[in-house]
C-alpha cells in the first residue's frame, strides 16, 4: 500500500472526530484533496491558496539564504572592525563561505523553526477547537517573521510574539482572509513595544553584538539608519547597500534580491504592481521634500534631523526594511486595498509615511512596519471613498443621458 492510500484509510478513520482538521491539514499538505465538485459551474485553476502561499515562499527563499550568509559575514566583519581591520566585501572571497553559512544557519534556522512550530501549533489548536480545516495562511507569515526580526532576538520572546500575533492579529477576526492587520507585522509590533531594547539600538542587528553575562561588549551592530540618525559617518557604498553587505534584520538587507522577488511576484500575479510602484513614488517624494528642506537652508547640521534629511532621497529605498516591506508586506491581498485606484493611494501613503517616520523619529529610524499597519487600518476607508466616487461619476453620466 502506497503512502497516499495509507493516509486515505487513516483519514476515513478520523472523519467526524475532533482531531480530523489536524490530520486533514497534513494530508492536504502532501497531496491534493480527494473531494471534487460534481455539479454546478466552476472554474479549473491552479492558483489555489496553497499554491499562492508556496509561490510567495519561493520568492522569499533567496532572501533567506542571503540573510544566512550575511549573518555570518556581519559577525566576522564586526569583529575585524573592533580590531581595527576594515573588511571589504568579496562575494566569493569572504561572503559565500562555509564559515559564514554555518554561523548564520545556527542563528537563523532556529528563528524559522520557532516561528513555524509555534505559529502552526496555535493554528492547529484553533482548528480543532472551532472544528474547521487548518488554513494555509500561516505558511507565508511563518517565513516572514524570522526575516523581519534582529538576528539575536531570544527564541522565547519570538514564541510569545508569535502566539500574540496569530491569536490577536488573525484568529480573533475569524482566521485567514478575515484579518485587518498583517499578522507578521503585528508580531513585530508586539516585539517592538514589549521588548524595545531587543528591537532597536546599535547592538541588536549583528550576531554577538549583545553582551552576554561575563562577556565584554566588544562589537557593534549599528545599521545605516542608526548611524544617520546619530549624525555619524556612513562608510557603506551604494553597491554595499544595494547588494546587501550591510547589517539589518535577517531578510531586509539585499535590495537586489528583494527587487527580483518583487518582479517574480508581479509576473506570477500574486502581488500588486500598483501598490509597489506607488509606494516607491511616495517614499521618493517624501525623501525629495526633505532634501529640498536641507538645500533651502531651513535646517542646519546641528539639527538632530539633519543626517536623515540630507541623505539622498533615492537611497532611502536601498537601506532599512523599506524595500522588503513594500514588496512582501504592503502587497498582502487580505489587509491591503482591494480597488485598483485605492491601491495607488494605499501604496503611496505607505512609502510617504515610512520615510517621514524615519526622519522625525531618530530614536527609532525605521517606520515601514508602522506605516503599513496604519494603512492596513485605513485600507477599507480608502476603498469606501473610491467606490463612492465611482458611484457618483456613474450617477452623473446617467443624469446626462436621461436629461
Amino acid at each position: 500500500m502506497g503512502l497516499k492510500q495509507k493516509l486515505d484509510s487513516i483519514k476515513e478513520q478520523y472523519k467526524g472526530k475532533k482531531m480530523a482538521p489536524a490530520f486533514n491539514a497534513l494530508h492536504t499538505f502532501l497531496y491534493t484533496p480527494n473531494e471534487v465538485t460534481h455539479n454546478g459551474s466552476h472554474i479549473r485553476a491552479a492558483d489555489d491558496l496553497k499554491r499562492t502561499m508556496n509561490t510567495v515562499i519561493m520568492a522569499l527563499l533567496p532572501v533567506l539564504v542571503w540573510g544566512i550568509f550575511n549573518a555570518g559575514y556581519q559577525h566576522y566583519a564586526a569583529i575585524d572592525a573592533a580590531n581595527g581591520i576594515v573588511r571589504t566585501p568579496d562575494l566569493f572571497g569572504n561572503f559565500f563561505t562555509w564559515e559564514n553559512f554555518s554561523l548564520g544557519a545556527l542563528t537563523v534556522i532556529p528563528l524559522v523553526l520557532v516561528s513555524y512550530g509555534v505559529g502552526l501549533a496555535v493554528e492547529f489548536v484553533f482548528a480543532v477547537i472551532k472544528g474547521h480545516e487548518v488554513e494555509e495562511g500561516y505558511l507565508v507569515t511563518g517565513m516572514l517573521v524570522p526575516l523581519i526580526v534582529p538576528i539575536d532576538i531570544p527564541l522565547w520572546m519570538l514564541a510569545v510574539a508569535v502566539v500574540f500575533g496569530v491569536i490577536i492579529g488573525k484568529e480573533v477576526f475569524g482566521g485567514t482572509g478575515m484579518n485587518i492587520l498583517n499578522p507578521a507585522l503585528t508580531i513585530r509590533a508586539f516585539l517592538f513595544f514589549a521588548y524595545p531594547t531587543w528591537m532597536s539600538g546599535d547592538k541588536v542587528w549583528v550576531h554577538g553584538a549583545v553582551a552576554k553575562a561575563g562577556q565584554p561588549d566588544a562589537i557593534s551592530g549599528e545599521t545605516i539608519l542608526g548611524t544617520l540618525a546619530q549624525a555619524g559617518d556612513m562608510h557603506y557604498s551604494v553597491a554595499d547597500m544595494f547588494y546587501g553587505f550591510i547589517p539589518g534584520s535577517v531578510g531586509e538587507t539585499s535590495t537586489l534580491l528583494i527587487l527580483l522577488g518583487g518582479l517574480f511576484l508581479i509576473y506570477t500575479k500574486i502581488a500588486s504592481w500598483r501598490i509597489m510602484v506607488s509606494a516607491v513614488v511616495g517614499a521618493l517624494l517624501m525623501g525629495w521634500i526633505f532634501n529640498g528642506v536641507i538645500d533651502a537652508g531651513w535646517i542646519g547640521e546641528s539639527s538632530k534631523f539633519y543626517g536623515l534629511m540630507s541623505f539622498p532621497f533615492w537611497q532611502h529605498l536601498i537601506i532599512g526594511g523599506l524595500a522588503f516591506g513594500i514588496v512582501y508586506m504592503a502587497t498582502d491581498p487580505v489587509t491591503g486595498s482591494q480597488t485598483n485606484t485605492g491601491k495607488y493611494w494605499y501604496g503611496f501613503f505607505i512609502g510617504f509615511i515610512s520615510v517621514m517616520i524615519r526622519v522625525f523619529n531618530p530614536a527609532y529610524p525605521e517606520g515601514v512596519f508602522l506605516a503599513i499597519l496604519l494603512m492596513n487600518v485605513f485600507a477599507p476607508t480608502i476603498d469606501h471613498y473610491v467606490i463612492r466616487a465611482n458611484v457618483k461619476k456613474r450617477m452623473k453620466r446617467l443624469k446626462l443621458k436621461t436629461a
